[in-house]
């Protein structure tokens, strides 16, 4: 019979959704995490690219709505670390700023005690964790860069372009046209 930490540990690393839970709870401690049929959605459709049922996927969620960031590019590169210490992970933004946020976040998570006792393979590099890069140990990492910013020579297994347009550039063409090059 499992004890509870046990169990819960268990459900975590099964269910990215609970995993979600976890993450939104540590990375803002006091606040309440409101149940969302869309991040149960947005989960089984990350769930699909891990598993390689789905090669490209976009989600058009508002800016500042529904928790897509932390779902996204904060536990979503948690999780594959965790599952897969050589996955290598791409984050882009479309400010340098945001981006080094997210990845200061995931980071957070990763050297949380519940982190490493959910995925005890998946160690920092000390010698190899900066604000917007950070390697594991089995050399995976997450990386986050900006919107036409340098990439140049990073190869990734996933890449996550979250937030690609300034909300104040947003109806310029040549801003949405740049973004879509990417993808």
């Amino acid at each position: 019979m499992l004890h509870s930490k046990e169990l819960l540990n268990s459900i975590l690393r099964q269910d990215f959704h609970s995993f979600i839970i976890k993450v939104f709870n540590t990375i803002n401690p006091g606040a309440e995490y409101y149940p969302s049929k869309h991040i149960r959605i947005i989960t089984d459709y990350l769930n699909a690219v891990q598993s390689g049922d789905i090669n490209r996927l976009i989600i058009n969620i508002p800016p500042r709505s529904l928790l897509q960031s932390i779902c996204v590019s904060v536990a979503w590169p948690a999780y594959l670390l965790g599952v897969n210490p050589t996955k290598r992970i791409m984050v882009a933004s479309y400010s340098q700023i945001l981006s080094i946020k997210h990845s200061l976040d995931c980071q957070f998570i990763l050297n949380s005690d519940w982190y490493k006792e959910l995925f005890p393979s998946t160690i920092l590099s000390k010698p190899h964790n900066q604000k917007s890069k950070f390697l594991t140990t089995a050399n995976g990492f997450r990386f986050a860069t900006s919107v036409g910013g340098s990439a140049t020579g990073e190869g990734s297994d996933i890449l996550i372009i979250d937030d690609p347009h300034n909300p104040t550039q947003i109806h310029s063409y040549k801003i949405r046209k740049k973004v879509y090059r990417l993808v």
